[in-house]
């Protein structure tokens, strides 16, 4: 048998104590020998804060994003390789790429959000500026910067690839080092993701370590700055959350645990609705993806009364279709559980389950297969349960089969639907199958605070859908009570989780300047030329132009509200404009001061300024009427290199102000500004 290695410190390192084999889930066969025995978790983590985290701190959200997305196409080319040892898991070719395709996919969809949310900069600001004093030199700003620590993570055997990606893609995106920890049952599979991952030479030394086997004393080593991501079992998180150093260090834990999800058809529906037809399909989906082994699972499908033996019926009939066996022969659906041990586990849990409800499809002991050896491999058929009375019946609230297992509960009003939704005592994600909006939104206001995640299914979205059981990288991944109180991804918040919110108070110059970004009233730069002369490369973040001022006319109003059609009356009319409680009399329009606005601080010739693509956050602070004299302030605001592309964006600050002093209006504006640097052209 192989062993598999872990990489610490910069080099794999195999063990001989303490050896526990890895089986081919198919077959039973001894395939791999796991330990992990002999390693030095102290150094780990003293070799990733002193040179990964560096080196990843050192580098730009921009950057770091582009590395993933490069990450991503590298072991795109080598998919090959990982569904081969996916099937030694027992997966199915679907469910293999659930976990290979979808985990590439979050490293795609966090290099795409770092570049189009985050600043091509190491400090992301959070949030707008807070004037603090009477006077605008005093102001405070919120910041995160990188933890200076190691993000240990900790996955479940379920998705060996999905679950290390799904964990690296914010924590390295946030500028932070991960050590990875894998189930040992399918931790071969995550080994050699993990291995092709460091031949490519992407990413920076000891960025990522990996640890095959247990974690030995590391979490005794953890501090303030590190951060632990664990996925598994409710019991084992508790018990690592409770962990007497990671609460002596406030080390932070985020959770995503096994829970007692639910689904919901709605009592408008009927056996001749497409939402009848869309929630059966999906409990068997539920049920038979990954042979049930998904911590999202519906465990727990509540149903109208009058609708328990259709759905039961319908279900049955579909589960009669699915073909269980060896993943690689045609026609098989549904492939094994990831060990023996795992198929103990659910055997006995369907034993306590069936003391509370009536088991209506499937023998728990006997499995019928295809291609494969019954006894040999981890085969186990799906099996339904009906519960009759779920509010009496409260262990069915409790005990989780963790694999194709679910069982039906009837309900006679939506409150008690709600109630029953609710038991499970948090859960990572709920779903609701109708077409009535009213019924509907009545159970999300009722369960939401009880679930992460709500997957809301009609004839309008079934088509779109994700499915119930679909964790994506945009939307947070994980729930309260039982699911763990974490949350994983969510965008941009997933990569806060491994960041530290700071409030920064001082002066709006020294502010600018820690944030990369023209903040507030910061000291300015006087443009020895006008900046829209500059190339990307020579802008300066502060650099400003005051305009020439000009006097707003009647005419101006009236020849713009011809040529727009904007003819709104406090324009056009002297008097009704003067009875409206914000004006004194005819106003200008707030779009003509915008374009006006242009024609004072746009240089006209060709140069670097390639495009204006966008304006953000407009407001009309103050009327203009005939006879203001308005004046605009162009301030480079805040840069991003488009590398590749030949130019960068450029976010400008415009202030206009009158003969006063006051600002009229105030936005930003988006132009494209071409690089004059060939290397960057050349990127």
């Amino acid at each position: 048998m192989n062993k598999l290695q872990s990489y610490a410190k910069g080099q794999w390192y195999s063990s001989n104590d303490g050896l526990r084999p890895c089986f081919n889930a198919l077959t039973g066969e001894k395939i791999f020998e796991i330990s992990s025995n002999g390693l030095d978790f102290t150094g780990m983590l003293d070799y990733a804060k002193d040179k990964g985290g560096k080196a990843l701190r050192a580098m730009t959200f921009h950057e770091r994003a582009l590395m993933l997305k490069e990450l991503a196409l590298y072991l795109l080319s080598r998919k090959k390789e990982f569904y081969k040892l996916s099937f030694l898991t027992g997966a199915t070719k679907l469910d293999s790429w659930i976990d290979i395709d979808g985990g590439i996919g979050t490293l795609f969809v966090y290099s795409g959000k770092g570049r189009r949310e985050l600043p091509d900069h190491n400090v992301f600001v959070d949030g707008n500026l807070e004037i603090l004093s009477a006077s605008d030199q005093f102001i405070g700003q919120h910041i995160c910067t990188s933890l200076q620590g190691v993000a240990v993570h900790i996955n479940a055997f379920n998705f060996p690839c999905w679950g290390m990606l799904e964990k690296l893609a914010p924590t390295l995106l946030a500028g932070m080092p991960a050590i990875v920890k894998p189930a040992s049952n399918t931790a071969f599979l995550t080994e050699h993701m993990f291995r092709v991952m460091i031949e490519s030479g992407i990413l920076p030394d000891s960025a990522v370590q990996l640890i095959c086997g247990s974690t030995g004393d590391l979490l005794d080593n953890l501090d303030c700055q590190d951060a632990v991501a664990f996925t598994g079992s409710a019991s084992t998180g508790q018990y690592l959350k409770a962990y007497e150093n990671i609460q002596l260090n406030s080390t932070r834990f985020t959770m995503e645990a096994d829970s007692l999800n639910c689904s919901i058809l709605t009592p408008d529906t009927t056996i001749d609705s497409p939402e009848f037809t869309f929630y059966v399909k999906e409990i068997v989906n539920e049920m038979t993806v990954k042979c049930g082994q998904k911590c999202t699972a519906i465990r727990r499908a509540i149903v109208p009364r009058d609708l328990m033996t259709p759905v039961a019926d319908a279900i049955v009939e579909r589960l009669n279709r699915i073909k269980i066996g060896n993943p690689q022969v045609d026609g098989v659906k549904m492939g094994s559980l990831a060990s023996e041990s795992q198929r103990s586990e659910v055997r006995d849990r369907v034993v306590e389950l069936s003391k509370y409800a009536q088991l209506i499809y499937g023998d728990p002991n006997e499995v019928e297969t295809t291609g494969a050896d019954s006894q040999a491999g981890a085969f186990i058929n799906p099996m339904l349960l009906a519960c009759d009375n779920p509010l009496k019946d409260t262990q069915v609230h409790d005990i989780e089969a963790f694999g194709p297992v679910s069982t039906l509960m009837p309900y006679d009003s939506l409150d008690e639907a709600s109630l029953l939704a609710n038991m499970g005592q948090g859960s990572l994600v709920g779903s609701i199958f109708g077409y009535d909006d009213e019924c509907v939104s009545e159970l999300v206001m009722k369960t939401a605070s009880f679930h992460g995640r709500m997957v809301l299914i009609n004839r309008e979205s079934a088509e779109f859908s994700t499915g119930h059981g679909s964790p994506l990288p945009h939307m947070t991944h994980g729930g309260p009570g039982r699911a763990g109180g974490g949350e994983e991804m969510g965008g941009i918040r997933g990569v806060m989780h491994y960041m530290q919110r700071t409030a920064l108070q001082g002066s709006p110059t020294i502010i600018s300047k820690i944030c990369n970004k023209y903040i507030g009233n910061a000291k300015t730069i006087e443009a020895a030329k006008h900046p829209f002369r500059l190339y990307y490369e020579e802008l300066e973040i502060g650099q400003t132009l005051l305009s020439k001022p000009r006097t707003i006319t009647l005419e101006d109003i009236e020849k713009f509200a011809e040529l727009s059609g904007d003819k709104f009356y406090a324009h056009m009319d002297e008097k009704a404009a003067a009875e409206n409680p914000f004006f004194d009399g005819r106003v200008a329009h707030g779009y003509f001061i915008v374009s006006m606005a242009a024609g004072l601080f746009v240089e006209p010739n060709p140069g670097p300024v390639l495009a204006n693509y966008g304006l953000d956050d407009l407001r009309f602070t103050e009327p203009v009427y005939p006879g203001d004299d308005l004046t605009v302030r162009l301030t480079c605001k805040q840069k991003s290199y488009r590398r590749g592309k030949g130019y960068g964006e450029v976010r400008w600050d415009i202030a206009i102000s009158n003969q006063d002093d006051e600002v009229v209006a105030a936005y930003d504006i988006l132009t494209m500004v071409a690089s004059n640097n060939e290397d960057f052209c050349d990127d």
